[in-house]
């Protein structure tokens, strides 16, 4: 365990913006997190993850305490399913490659996208139709003021669509070391009519597919749409996909016939953020080296020496814009920090 001062985060962040940290340190198993926590004031940490929902606005002047713990093991299975648990240090895709490995069904949709284990229950990451909470059993997490271990089930969690208990009422408190996840071992449960996934199947001439065909089609589909953050620094998608009444939704029809959507519930109707910002003309915009994706205008990019204040006033801009034009509010997906 080493400790770092004046600490450079710029390859710790996938914006790649170049803030610096008063101290860094990064911990590989429980017992030295325990160890930091208990030699500093809970109110002057910061924990880092993979680094990959984030939007660093200036330096960090706590303790960073990086989560480098690594770790999968079985902790059950049956003929059918088997109960994983995976360290939070653990990087959120391989370890999706890893059970594919395995034939094991559940993460496949989830394929590719950027972060740790560790971090994936705070907003419940999801793609193409599935979620965390999909597969979700249960999560360990050390309180970083009583340094008490506590496990969440998939009930305590409360997860909502890109939300959680931990970033509402227990923001801030925990740090999750590790996930366990239920995954099929046979009998698939296939996911394939989110999105471009059948059509990407379609052209590939796959007509049964198998679980590694659909992480294979969503990796394919993520690689055409989203830039690499080791070559441009993104954070994936910047803003949720708003959920709207229905009633709104119609009027929001009324005036522009083809606004894509998806049913939420008989209330509610979810509308496509990167379809609103596109016809709001944000598509490839830039200012300075603060930018939006010319493939995907749901992705904010660093052209190479943006400032997070710089994306910070692209993104509120774009919020207003939207507002105005469409009369929807856009929430960021990432953590303004």
């Amino acid at each position: 365990m080493q400790i770092l001062r004046n600490f450079s985060l710029k390859n710790h962040n996938s914006f790649g913006i170049d803030v610096r940290a008063n101290r860094f340190i990064s911990v590989e198993n429980t017992d030295d997190l325990r160890t930091i926590l208990r030699k500093t004031y809970a109110s002057e940490v910061f924990i880092l993850g993979g680094g990959s929902n984030m939007l660093l606005t200036g330096d960090i002047k706590k303790t960073v305490i990086h989560i480098g713990i690594k770790g999968k093991e079985i902790i059950s299975e049956t003929e059918d399913q088997v109960l994983i648990r995976a360290a939070g240090g653990e990087n959120w895709h391989e370890f999706v490659l890893w059970s594919l490995e395995q034939n094991y069904g559940g993460l496949e949709n989830l394929s590719l996208i950027p972060g740790n284990v560790g971090t994936a229950p705070i907003q419940n990451i999801g793609a193409y139709g599935v979620e965390l909470k999909d597969s979700f059993v249960s999560c360990h997490a050390m309180n970083i003021q009583t340094l008490e271990e506590r496990e969440f089930s998939l009930e305590d969690c409360e997860f909502e669509y890109r939300n959680s208990v931990f970033k509402n009422q227990l923001k801030g408190q925990y740090i999750i070391t590790s996930v366990n996840f239920r995954l099929t071992k046979k009998d698939h449960s296939l996911h394939t009519d989110y999105g471009s996934i059948k059509a990407e199947l379609e052209s590939s001439g796959i007509d049964s597919p198998t679980i590694r065909d659909i992480s294979n089609a969503v990796i394919s589909i993520r690689q055409s749409k989203l830039p690499d953050p080791a070559r441009l620094g993104n954070s994936g998608s910047f803003f949720k996909n708003p959920v709207i009444p229905v009633k709104q939704f119609e009027k929001l029809q009324e005036k522009f016939p083809g606004v894509p959507s998806y049913h939420v519930s008989d209330e509610a109707i979810k509308v496509p953020a990167g379809w609103l910002i596109d016809k709001a003309g944000f598509k490839g915009y830039r200012e300075g080296d603060a930018g939006v994706h010319s493939n995907q205008a749901l992705v904010l990019v660093n052209y190479g020496e943006a400032t997070g204040q710089e994306i910070l006033a692209l993104s509120e801009k774009i919020q207003r814009e939207i507002k105005k034009k469409f009369g929807v509010q856009l929430e960021p997906e990432v953590n303004i920090i």
